[in-house]
């Protein structure tokens, strides 16, 4: 048997990157690679119904050890699912991932990379001082780490073959299931939620040990295309329609703190995500967040209206505006199955972990697949700094969220 640590570096020496250009499902074929692995390593642990789709969805199933599992039977014990995805972000490459871990951590700096001067800084991550005396797995400061979520999957996995090689644990059955593309919001579009089995799911795809989460933003993306008119700038007086200063004052448009480095909690926000072009045509690419629906809603009208007030100001068509709905707060979906949230905080406690409750300032899987028949609030991995090079996980914290998952799976069985 593998141990936890053993299990999380293997999988992150696969380069799993999603790529939101890609037609295709899964985004990258290389996350094909991960899903075969995980498909044998099912397999010879033992699972029921290991497949793989043929858009790169793994599932599974880890048999109950109760007579009253059955489908139909009165009272039977839901079937339960733990969900994570196998794809990285393309926030930064995820190929050649060189890991390191930092024994007994002093609290102090850690230099990452020493050659290139990339140093992760307690004043730049006060929460690093909590966590003295941790093994913490970092990178080498060139990649990201990939514990978003290859944390998760070993966490499910390690659970896997802990049940699997201990049959007197009264268990129902448990669906696992492994998504591709989460990182580029398309981890639900073929996620076959009655082929996957369960009644209900968590998926493990959070951060610090002990966050649990069942609210989540309302999601929608913003293109705005603008139509210019290049002219030589020595004869462009009263001619030239400059897109990118369009562009530029679009943005002055919107409210200058409802900006992501001004927002936290549940407060929403509009977010540039990329600008390109010239003086002839100019794109703009943003996400559009809010907790709240009615906010969200008045987000996107605001949004609209800015474009409508520069096509007034330079002419019909200059600015077109795209809006399209990515995800909904899952919450109104779990508020009626509080339970889910009950038991997760329950299992943490008997592990020795006080949960924290707190608002996803983002998306996952979950909230798809919440409105589409599954409840699925979301569990810590235990990883911190996603996305980027100071993406980190304590090596304690993959050994206890798989302790918790356990918890949680024998407390839906009671």
């Amino acid at each position: 048997m593998k141990t936890v640590l053993e299990r999380f570096l293997n999988y992150v020496s696969y380069d799993t990157e999603s790529d939101e250009t890609g037609e295709s499902c899964p985004s990258t074929a290389k996350q094909l690679v991960l899903a075969e692995q995980l498909r044998q390593e099912l397999i010879e642990m033992g699972a029921a119904d290991v497949r793989v789709s043929e858009f790169g969805y793994v599932f599974a199933r880890i048999p109950s050890t109760m007579a009253d599992s059955a489908a139909g039977a009165a009272g039977r014990t839901p079937v339960l699912g733990f969900i994570a995805h196998m794809d990285t972000s393309p926030a930064l490459t995820g190929a050649n991932v060189k890991p390191r871990i930092v024994h007994d951590y002093d609290g102090e700096d850690i230099v990452l990379n020493e050659e290139k001067q990339i140093v992760m800084k307690v004043a730049d991550f006060p929460f690093l001082a909590d966590l003295r005396g941790e093994d913490l797995i970092v990178t080498d400061g060139t990649t990201l780490l990939g514990a978003d979520d290859k944390a998760g999957i070993t966490e499910i996995m390690t659970m896997a073959e802990h049940f699997l090689t201990h049959p007197e644990i009264k268990h129902g059955d448990i669906c696992i299931g492994f998504t591709p593309d989460e990182e580029i919001g398309r981890g639900a579009d073929r996620f076959d939620v009655a082929d996957f089995g369960a009644d209900i799911a968590y998926t493990v795809d959070g951060g610090a040990l002990g966050e649990l989460e069942y609210e989540n933003f309302n999601a929608a993306s913003g293109k705005v295309t603008i139509h210019g008119a290049s002219i030589h700038p020595g004869s462009a007086k009263l001619k030239m329609k400059n897109a990118l200063l369009i562009g530029m004052e679009f943005q002055s448009l919107l409210p200058a703190f409802e900006n992501p480095m001004y927002t936290e909690g549940y407060e929403g926000f509009y977010h540039l995500d990329g600008m390109s072009g010239g003086v002839e045509e100019a794109k703009m690419e943003y996400i559009i967040r809010d907790h709240d629906r009615a906010k969200f809603e008045e987000k996107k009208r605001f949004f609209a209206d800015a474009a409508a007030f520069l096509n007034r100001k330079y002419g019909e068509g200059t600015v077109v505006c795209e809006i399209r709905d990515s995800y909904y707060n899952m919450k109104e979906k779990i508020e009626p199955c509080m339970y889910l949230i009950d038991n997760a905080e329950e299992a943490m406690r008997a592990c020795g972990i006080e949960p924290i409750v707190v608002p996803i300032r983002g998306g996952t899987d979950g909230a798809r697949l919440s409105y589409m028949g599954l409840p699925c609030p979301n569990l810590c991995t235990g990883g911190y700094n996603y996305h980027g090079k100071y993406e980190f996980i304590p090596a304690g914290a993959l050994e206890k969220t798989t302790e918790i998952l356990v918890e949680i799976a024998k407390r839906i069985a009671e």
